[in-house]
């Protein structure tokens, strides 16, 4: 397979013709061989317009490139800034957003996972800070940050999340489950966190994320 002629075919058709209109993004997901952040035998499959499952049960995916691109587009990630990648995976959005920003940090807690980008990215972004540890918890240690990319859908934030944004600082998730799912920004300001919506989105919830049960009398 013509990995290079998927990769364009990918930015070309799947994402600059949906509003996608980020030169750097475009750039980076051009440059950026998603094939290599799917297991080999998922490879041919990397540049699909859709999620690709990551674990046998399906709960974890890498992100559908449309979807993602519209996320790190809203994300509005400046050289310089300081980004949390929540639910890294297998490390492909940490290793465009580490093309964009000024330092990354990966979080993962699935040691699969989380073993999995270590070696990719080792080799194709280095500049990227793999830690594992719970996903609601974030990574305080290295924050706060200018952007935390929440890499799958959410139906509650968790407050620590929104605690280790800058003032100024944006999160971008895949909010709620279908239907009525939708990719989403979310900007501190002073303290105060607003909500835009962007474009139709679905994903697996992630680990930490779902509703607490509802009470049943």
């Amino acid at each position: 397979m013509d990995f290079a002629l998927a990769r364009r075919m990918m930015v070309d058709g799947q994402v600059r013709t949906r509003d996608v209109f980020d030169t750097n993004l475009l750039a980076a997901m051009a440059e950026i061989p998603r094939e290599r952040f799917v297991p080999p035998e998922q490879a041919a499959l990397a540049y699909l317009d859709r999620n690709i499952p990551l674990t046998a049960q399906g709960s974890r995916c890498l992100l559908q490139p449309m979807v993602l691109a519209h996320l790190l587009q809203a994300a509005d990630i400046a050289e310089g800034e300081h980004v949390l990648d929540v639910g890294c995976a297998t490390g492909y959005t940490a290793a465009v957003s580490a093309r964009l920003a000024g330092t990354v940090v990966a979080l993962e807690e699935d040691r699969k996972l989380a073993a999995f980008a270590r070696r990719t990215l080792g080799e194709l972004a280095p500049q990227v800070k793999l830690v594992e540890g719970p996903l609601q918890a974030g990574w305080p240690d290295l924050g706060p940050y200018d952007v935390i990319v929440v890499e799958g859908a959410a139906e509650v934030i968790p407050p620590a999340l929104f605690a280790q944004l800058k003032d100024g600082g944006r999160l971008v998730t895949i909010d709620g489950v279908r239907p009525g799912a939708k990719a989403a920004v979310y900007c501190s300001v002073k303290g105060e966190i607003s909500f835009r919506p962007l474009i139709e989105a679905a994903a697996p919830i992630l680990p930490g994320f779902a509703k607490p049960p509802a009470f049943v009398f």
